[in-house]
């Protein structure tokens, strides 16, 4: 991919048919995303999940006006026509570790799943990355069998032909939800199969719930980038940026305030504008990509619904409208060449320190940048002299409050100030 993926994610349960997307992209477009993740827009099993797909080839009708036929993809072809005019890319989920319990293809392939000693289906399930002891089984999806299936040609023929036919539509990035849960040999040929027929093909791999190894895995299978897990880093240990380290020698990786997976931020304490501010702050800079769900902007609180959410729930009173800033936020990253590629971080104090200093290097030649954070979020704000900072600082001559104006850098004065929670950028 030669565009870094600024990316926006139109949650689709939030309108009441396909042709309402479309509205809402010259308003995507002027907050500078390039490319548009729709969660999973197929023809569902009994739960309603949007990730329980039951037919690949069928579009889900609660997207559809009430005349429209779930057969006939012409409403998704126009509303993908309609992004590339504007000059943004659609992601597609791709989700295949799994299909709904009630899919037609257990019947017509039992073979591709998997079953246990009693012939019940095999239900996926995720493990808590903070608490290994909490295990999230889905009843009602059907665990696809990659390695045991008898038909292993027929299957990855079958997954071949779902890219095959959404490639055919100019849909050409994929989102692999779940992607360690498919074979890495898999997504290899998918992946080689997919770029043959059209090069400029992308493939993002959503690795977040599984440990370091089952990433490792995937480091020869081809993919562009991987989702990382910063949104959950409080700099406060290392981890977060070893995770950088390693996960960097497989694929350049995509950062995100929050997803349709998490709860709202503006739902956890503190819940201020600011803190909005500094959490997509640090996603864009910490790495390549950057991902933003829709309602971000305006303080969304009610979690995105995979099964129940409705129209309704994007209809929130909004605490505020930083849509403009998000706009700037994206020039800033766009104009910062270390911002736009992967690099590789160094921590530059201790993880116990008020004021946590870190250094992004560039891997391609160009100018560092380094990050300061105040991690006192309710004491007072930090003023620290210059001279207090010269190891830290020396050939940095600028600096950007990018919570107050993303566009104004100023050369670096006597005295550095922060606001509590502050984060600042120094720049070269």
């Amino acid at each position: 991919m030669n565009t870094v993926p600024i990316i926006y994610n139109l949650f689709p349960r939030y309108f009441n048919c396909i042709e309402e997307w479309t509205e809402l992209l010259a308003y995507v477009s002027r907050m500078g995303f390039n490319h548009v993740f729709v969660n999973p827009f197929h023809a569902t099993g009994f739960s309603g999940s949007l990730y329980a797909v039951k037919d690949y080839f069928m579009l889900n009708p609660i997207f559809l006006k009430f005349d429209q036929d779930p057969s006939d993809w012409s409403p998704l072809r126009a509303f993908v026509d309609e992004c590339d005019k504007r000059g943004m890319r659609v992601v597609m989920d791709l989700v295949i570790n799994h299909t709904a319990i009630d899919s037609f293809l257990v019947e017509m392939h039992p073979e591709w799943y998997t079953w246990d000693k009693k012939g019940k289906i095999v239900s996926p399930f995720a493990i808590d990355p903070a608490d290994d002891s909490k295990v999230t089984v889905w009843r009602d999806l059907a665990k696809i069998d990659y390695e045991g299936t008898t038909d292993k040609k027929g299957l990855w023929k079958y997954i071949d032909d779902i890219v095959r036919f959404f490639q055919e539509m100019n849909i050409r990035c994929f989102r692999c939800d779940a992607a360690y849960q498919v074979p890495a040999d898999l997504w290899e040929n998918l992946v080689l199969s997919a770029k043959r027929r059209y090069p400029e093909t992308a493939f993002f791999a959503e690795t977040l719930g599984c440990c370091m190894e089952q990433i490792a895995r995937l480091k020869d299978a081809g993919f562009d980038y991987l989702f990382n897990s910063s949104k959950w880093w409080h700099f406060d240990a290392p981890w977060c940026l070893e995770q950088h380290e390693k996960n960097g020698k497989i694929a350049p990786s995509i950062s995100f305030p929050e997803s349709h997976d998490t709860e709202r931020l503006a739902k956890e304490s503190p819940g201020t504008i600011y803190a909005q501010k500094r959490r997509y702050v640090l996603s864009a800079v910490f790495s390549e990509g950057l991902l933003m769900p829709m309602g971000y902007e305006y303080g969304a609180r009610i979690k995105m619904d995979v099964v129940r959410g409705s129209p309704e729930d994007a209809g929130e009173k909004p605490l505020w409208d930083i849509s403009k800033w998000i706009a700037d936020m994206h020039s800033l990253k766009l104009s910062i060449p270390v911002m736009c590629e992967e690099g590789h971080w160094q921590a530059l104090c201790r993880y116990d320190e008020d004021l946590f200093f870190m250094e992004k290097q560039s891997g391609n030649g160009n100018d560092p940048v380094l990050v300061c954070i105040n991690k006192q979020t309710k004491a007072t704000g930090h003023e620290v002299g210059i001279q207090g900072l010269r190891d830290k600082i020396s050939g940095y001559s600028k600096l950007i409050h990018p919570c107050e104006d993303p566009c104004k850098q100023k050369k670096i004065s006597e005295t550095v100030s922060l606001k509590p929670g502050e984060i600042v950028i120094f720049t070269v």
